[in-house]
This record gives C-alpha cells, sequence and structure tokens, in this order.
C-alpha cells in the first residue's frame, strides 16, 4: 500500500474488471441529464447503473444519456428496476445486453411497490438463469448473510445488501448483519439503497464494504454536485478508516497523556 497517496493504490475488482473510485452512482431523478453528467464527474465515479426500463440509452430521437455520460470513459451497469418477477428481470438484462453488449448488470427484483425489498426467491431464480446465459450479475439482496451466500454460490460476482429501503435516505439500519456479509463474502460487498449523507457512506465503507451504490442522496440534494464530492470524500475516508485499524473502544475514559510522574 502506497502510504502517501493509499486512495489511489486502493483498486477494487469484479468480474475481472478492476476500478479505483468505490462509489457507484445512479442516472436517475436529476434535473436534467447535464445536471446528472456534472454529479458523475464530481463524484469520481467509473462506474453508473442504469435503469434499463426508464432511461434512454437507445433511442436517437430523443435525448440519449450516452450523450452525456461517454460509456467509453464510464462503466454503464444496466439494472433492472422496476421489476418484480424474475423473467421480466431476465428479459430486461437480455434487451440490455442486445441494445449495448452489456453483461455486467444489476439485478434487482423487488417484492412490493410499498417497500421496494427484494423478493429473494425470485432474485436468487433470476441470478441462476443469468449466470448460465453468460451474464455477470452484482445483486441487490436483503441485509441477510445467509441469502448473500446463496447469491455468492449461485453466480452472483457482487453482493449489494441494503442499508435501508430504497429512496429512504435513513442510513445503515443494522451493522451487525452488514458486517456479517462482508465477512463471509468471497465476492465484493457493496452498500446499495438506503444511503442519506455522506456519514452513510463513510460508514458502509468503515464495516469493510467493497463499495457504496447511490442514487437519490446525490440527485435530491439541494446541490447535488456538491453532494457528489462529498460523497466521494466521504467514501474515501471510510475506507482509509477501515484500511487504518480503527483504535479499541473503552468503556472508561483512557488519558491521551501518562498521568505518571506529573509535576
Amino acid at each position: 500500500m502506497n502510504v502517501e497517496n493509499p486512495v489511489k493504490a486502493d483498486r477494487w475488482a469484479v468480474a475481472g474488471r478492476t476500478f479505483t473510485s468505490r462509489l457507484i452512482v445512479g442516472t436517475g431523478k436529476y434535473k436534467s441529464l447535464e445536471e446528472n453528467a456534472a454529479a458523475v464527474e464530481a463524484s469520481g465515479a467509473e462506474i453508473v447503473t442504469v435503469a434499463v426500463r426508464r432511461v434512454n440509452i437507445s433511442n436517437p430521437n430523443e435525448p440519449m444519456l450516452t450523450d452525456f455520460i461517454d460509456p467509453k470513459k464510464i462503466t454503464y451497469l444496466p439494472n433492472t428496476a422496476g421489476c418484480f418477477t424474475a423473467d421480466d428481470a431476465i428479459r430486461t438484462l437480455r434487451l440490455a445486453r442486445e441494445a449495448g453488449g452489456w453483461n455486467l448488470v444489476k439485478l434487482e427484483v423487488l417484492g412490493e411497490a410499498k417497500t421496494l425489498y427484494p423478493d429473494m426467491r425470485e432474485t436468487l431464480r433470476a441470478t441462476e438463469v443469468l449466470v448460465k446465459e453468460g451474464f455477470e450479475p452484482m445483486v441487490y439482496c436483503v441485509d441477510d448473510p445467509i441469502a448473500a451466500k446463496q447469491l455468492e454460490e449461485a453466480g452472483a460476482v457482487a453482493i449489494m445488501p441494503l442499508g435501508a429501503p430504497i429512496g429512504s435516505g435513513l442510513g445503515i439500519q443494522n451493522r451487525v448483519t452488514i458486517r456479517l456479509i462482508v465477512e463471509g463474502a468471497s465476492v465484493p460487498v457493496l452498500v446499495d439503497a438506503g444511503v442519506g449523507t455522506a456519514s452513510d457512506a463513510a460508514q458502509a465503507m468503515e464495516l469493510g464494504c467493497d463499495g457504496v451504490l447511490m442514487n437519490t442522496a446525490i440527485a435530491e440534494a439541494k446541490e447535488p454536485v456538491m453532494m457528489a464530492r462529498a460523497m466521494k470524500a466521504a467514501v474515501e475516508a471510510g475506507r482509509l478508516a477501515y484500511l487504518s485499524g480503527r483504535m479499541q473502544k473503552r468503556r472508561y475514559a483512557d488519558p491521551s497523556s501518562p498521568l505518571a510522574g506529573l509535576i
């Protein structure tokens, strides 16, 4: 590790692709595609997730995301936002592959519209089918270490447990299970959903996660570009804190200066 510039030297990999930035950002809810592009640049993100069913990536008669965020410079991660069955998710990603040749994808299969919690039975089924078809799915899931291990065994290239419900901004609600998922995984773990502000992103990284994915926290901020910069700094700070090895917690005070030998 380069101690002088540890962030630059600290890389992570998923499905054979290597990245420096551990922040993944979304492409929805922004006031304009221009604002979205400015936020991505400010965040330093090297991956953007794209809702295939909502964002225009193939119709040249309408404004296209690819005109503002260059897929040759930024890795596009097609996702299945809005899919409530395995079949819908599989069909959506097949269309994405036809449109852009993407194999690295983000899979989410939702159970209901109110909570937007993942339907893990359908999610696991979709993962198995997609892997057989040559996809490399990064999978949104509940914060459950058993479910996470099942997804990994099914071929998921990354596990993406929710920190809190999608778009809630509540922050990580269960640090214990996120830590257990990290400790038990052999593939990257990224907190996906629930981040509201910079301290939430830093906490995810301090727990040992490989990265954080967010959309609403940046897009719905009063100053999205400024928040994107804050999130970049938070992810880097949290990662450095994790690598540094934090001090042990103590039940009682411990003086910073020795009490022995006082005048």
